[in-house]
């Protein structure tokens, strides 16, 4: 076999999972072109070391070792963006990427808005706290 038959194949499928990753706004998607990205990798790995098995007969076998350490991260990281992209659909309505973006921008906003309220609205709790206006009314008052 061929080394270059592989590669091609492993070159092709992370660019189609650079392509998802960068054009898919959608996050499952988003994840799913990471998985690939991470195949086409292991695909590499199991592919250098069998052709340096065959080679220079090296029997530690590396690369299949690597790509089960990548099987098992690539579980891992599956396990816990789904749950974070279904948290985030609960709560949001919405698993789009760029939407997320600018509710997380808008929020930003929103708190300082928020803020400047209160500040003007504990002003307007301070000056009602006073029922005396003017110096006259306070001279009314005090008679």
């Amino acid at each position: 076999m061929h080394l270059a038959y592989p590669a091609v194949l492993s070159a092709l499928l992370f660019a189609i999972g650079v392509y998802g990753l960068l054009a898919r706004r959608n996050a499952i998607l988003v994840l799913m072109s990471v998985e690939l990205m991470l195949n086409a990798v292991n695909l590499n790995l199991v592919a250098f070391d069998v052709w340096l098995s065959t080679t220079l007969r090296d029997t530690l076998h590396g690369g299949q070792a690597l790509t089960l350490f990548t099987i098992a991260l690539a579980a891992a990281e599956i396990g816990i963006g789904l749950a974070i992209v279904l948290l985030v659909y609960r709560n949001r309505g919405s698993s789009d990427v760029d939407r997320l973006r600018d509710t997380a921008e808008t929020e930003a906003d929103d708190d300082a808005e928020a803020r400047a309220a209160e500040a003007a609205l504990a002003a307007d709790e301070a000056r009602a706290a006073t029922p005396y206006d003017s110096p006259a009314e306070k001279a009314e008052a005090a008679r």
